[in-house]
C-alpha cells in the first residue's frame, strides 16, 4: 500500500456515507453485498454531495441484463435550474458482466431481493452498497430486538459496575 506526501493511503480513499437504508437491516436478512457504482447526470452527483437522498422505498431490479436500482430518492439541486433530473427516475448501476450474472442468479431465486444498504462517496466517485436479502418473518424480528435489548441490558449492567 502507497502512501501519498500527506501520509494517507492512496490505495483506499475515505468513504463518506450520504445516506443509509436502516430499515433494511430490521426488516431483511442481509445474506451478501456487493459496492455497485452508480451512473448519474450532475445535478444528481451536487445533490448528493449536499446530503440529500432517501432509499427508504429503492429496491434493485435486473432488466435486460443490467441491474438499475429503482425508488431512490436524490431530490432536485435548485441551482441547476432547467437542466435538472427527475427524483424518482431509475438509475443504472455499474457492474462487470461476471458480477451481474452471478449476483442476477442469486437474486432470482425464490424469496430474494437486491436491497441498498447506502450511498456514498469513495474518493470522488459516488457507489452504493447493494445487498442480496431475504425477508425476515414477524418472529425472526421479535427475535432479533429480544437479542439487542438483551445486549444492552447487559451493557448497562457492566457500565454501572463501573461506576
Amino acid at each position: 500500500m502507497r502512501k501519498s506526501a500527506s501520509g494517507k493511503s492512496s490505495q483506499h480513499p475515505q468513504r463518506r456515507i450520504v445516506a443509509q437504508n436502516r430499515k433494511a437491516r430490521h426488516k431483511y436478512e442481509i445474506l451478501e453485498t456487493l459496492e455497485c457504482g452508480l451512473a448519474l447526470v450532475g445535478s444528481e452527483v451536487k445533490s448528493l454531495r449536499a446530503g440529500r437522498c432517501s432509499l427508504d422505498e429503492a429496491y434493485g431490479r435486473i432488466k435486460e441484463g443490467e441491474v438499475w436500482l429503482i425508488g431512490c430518492d436524490i431530490p432536485e439541486y435548485l441551482e441547476a435550474n432547467r437542466f435538472n433530473h427527475n427524483p424518482k427516475r431509475p438509475r443504472k448501476l455499474l457492474l462487470h458482466r461476471r458480477e451481474i450474472r452471478r449476483f442476477a442468479a442469486r437474486a432470482m431465486e425464490k424469496g430474494l431481493t437486491l436491497v441498498p444498504l447506502e450511498i456514498y462517496f469513495k474518493g470522488s466517485r459516488a457507489k452504493v452498497l447493494m445487498a442480496l436479502a431475504r425477508g425476515k418473518k414477524l418472529y425472526d424480528k421479535r427475535q432479533a430486538m429480544k437479542k439487542a435489548e438483551a445486549e444492552r441490558a447487559i451493557r448497562r449492567a457492566l457500565f454501572q459496575r463501573r461506576k
